[in-house]
């Protein structure tokens, strides 16, 4: 049985992990290589790492930063934002990274997808989908540039199109969620699970260990993102997961 992974999620912005409601109002949340240290200690499945205003401001991901945090970790972690070519995958993956995560870059440029999943393998490419509940389409739209940019793509088609080019991996935001602590979006986190092959990181939203649960029972998803939760000590990945065994819940 493949069993399900919590992964704890640095947003940092200006070298400190930051964390808001619906990618607005943030606030400080620590550093993030002694928050990378704890969560290893914690048994972390996974770390994910975004700085979330390298897109919008139209530069790299701050590598410093990343060489710091990979040297503390002996989980696997993954990197986000300001990639844009093959050469920023590169750089990243050598600076200690075991997956790139591309979003706004695969939008603008879907062909960098499947040069990096050629390049590099399929399992080291992720792709992030930041989504939000359009009323007039009936589904979730995916947004761009840390969220402040609205495409024409709807979700699950998008999220088939990265399949098809290569991702190996989803990571699924939901940015009606996100920062609120009222549970993952099941829907939107089904409908994507249900529609591809690869696995999907359900993201935004998480209160509870009991929303855990609903992710990979209710949401069918393979894995589940936390931000605030744990970096505010409101939950540790341990009660997580032992709360998970005990609900029947396959974890590591």
């Amino acid at each position: 049985m493949i069993t399900k992974r919590i992964i704890p999620c640095l947003d940092v912005k200006d070298g400190r992990v930051v964390k808001g409601i619906q990618f607005v109002g943030l606030r400080d949340a620590g550093d993030p290589v002694e928050l990378a240290k704890f969560y290893d200690q914690e048994k972390a499945d996974e770390l994910v790492f975004l700085d979330i205003s390298a897109s919008h401001e139209g530069r790299k991901t701050m590598v410093e930063v990343v060489e710091q945090v990979a040297a503390e970790l002996a989980i696997p972690f993954t990197v986000g934002g300001g990639i844009n070519s093959l050469d920023d995958m590169k750089r990243i993956l050598r600076a200690g990274a075991d997956k790139v995560s591309l979003n706004t870059a695969a939008v603008l440029n879907p062909d960098l997808i499947t040069e990096g999943a050629d390049f590099f393998g399929s399992q080291c490419i992720v792709v992030a989908i930041d989504a939000k509940y359009d009323e007039a389409l009936g589904s979730w739209r995916v947004y761009t540039h840390g969220g402040r940019n609205e495409t024409e793509w709807e979700v699950v088609a998008w999220a088939q199109e990265v399949v098809k080019r290569g991702a190996g991996e989803i990571l699924l935001t939901s940015m009606d969620c996100d920062g609120a602590k009222d549970g993952f979006n099941l829907p939107l986190t089904v409908a994507v699970s249900s529609a591809v092959s690869v696995p999907v990181i359900a993201s935004g939203g998480a209160g509870n260990p009991e929303h855990f649960t609903e992710a990979f029972t209710k949401g069918k998803a393979d894995a589940a993102l936390a931000a605030s939760i744990f970096h505010y000590k409101e939950t540790s990945v341990i009660e997580v997961k032992d709360y998970l065994k005990k609900q029947g819940v396959s974890v590591r």
